[in-house]
């Protein structure tokens, strides 16, 4: 009987070398790769880098400090009003709003139990005010709709609170609105300056196929409207800051892979921002600014109209 060779080949031929067995195939040529993001990730490099790198970069990531209460405010007003556009339009009266916003009112953040009912209270009345200037039976095209378009350097995603369709001087045309719990009025210059509406715009005319130029910041503590109308130029100009912004993000990250100190991958940006960050007390720098309470910026927000609550 013929014994099987020692290599475990009937042949008896030995294995060729591991290199003549596996090529390497070169990346030489190969595109690359997209930066997946929101707008509020690319916002949190503008406005310091370090805390990019705290909230997306290091694994575990740092703690957090509390939730803030002017946070659970704008969730709860924001998830109510999404909640609106849910019902029929029968049902969508003012009546049905301090129910809709008990059904998602965020509880975290506020200094105590009078502080909290104040707030649900100023937080209705924005709301009522706001829904009794809405035409129950306009359907919107989108509420809390995620749009989503890659470039060459993008994959961008985000949720837009809401896309309307209106008339145009060639047909329906998209506007963008977000809304705005925050204590300050706003005016045209946010709106045109506002990174995240226009990718927003952006993103939306490629899914829907229809024109999207219009933006607008719907304020409900105050009741205006700050709009802009973009141009294809001043869109493209939006979305090449953003690029811009993704390849600082890509060219830091790769840094630090390649051994580059973090802290200066990822500076931080000083500021009066450093007192409102949630990741104040693990950074050097921001712990030297004296910490918000979580719910500081409740308590500044202008109080309703007499009447209101």
């Amino acid at each position: 009987m013929r014994r099987a060779s020692s290599t475990g080949r009937s042949g008896g031929r030995p294995p060729r070398p591991r290199a003549e067995q596996t090529e390497q195939l070169g990346f030489e040529g190969m595109p690359e790769r997209l930066f997946v993001c929101t707008p509020s990730k690319l916002g949190a490099y503008a406005d310091c880098p370090r805390r990019y790198r705290y909230s997306y970069v290091d694994r575990p990531a740092p703690p957090k400090g509390p939730p803030w209460a002017h946070n659970s405010l704008g969730a709860s007003v924001h998830t109510a009003l999404k909640n609106w556009y849910a019902l029929t339009p029968e049902r969508r009266r003012v009546e049905a709003l301090p129910q809709l916003l008990k059904g998602t009112w965020v509880r975290e953040g506020y200094r105590d139990d009078e502080q909290e009912r104040a707030a649900y209270r100023r937080a209705l009345a924005w709301l009522e005010s706001y829904v009794a200037g809405l035409e129950p039976g306009d359907e919107p095209v989108g509420v809390e709709r995620v749009v989503a378009v890659k470039t060459g350097v993008l994959a961008f995603n985000g949720r837009a609170d809401r896309i309307d369709s209106r008339p145009g001087p060639d047909g329906p045309e998209l506007v963008i609105v977000d809304y705005k719990t925050g204590r300050t009025g706003l005016d045209a210059d946010d709106a045109r300056g506002s990174q995240a509406l226009a990718l927003y715009a952006y993103a939306a005319e490629r899914v829907f196929r229809r024109p999207c130029r219009r933006v607008e910041l719907h304020h409900l503590p105050t009741g205006t409207v700050a709009g802009h109308d973009h141009t294809v130029e001043s869109l493209a100009r939006q979305l090449t800051r953003a690029e811009e912004t993704a390849r600082d993000i890509m060219a830091a990250e790769r840094a630090v892979a390649d051994g580059a100190d973090p802290d200066e991958a990822f500076p931080t940006t000083p500021g009066p921002r450093c007192g409102w960050c949630d990741y104040r007390r693990s950074c050097p720098t921001g712990a030297q600014t004296p910490g918000k309470d979580p719910w500081a910026a409740v308590e500044r927000v202008a109080e309703p109209a007499a009447g209101q609550d």
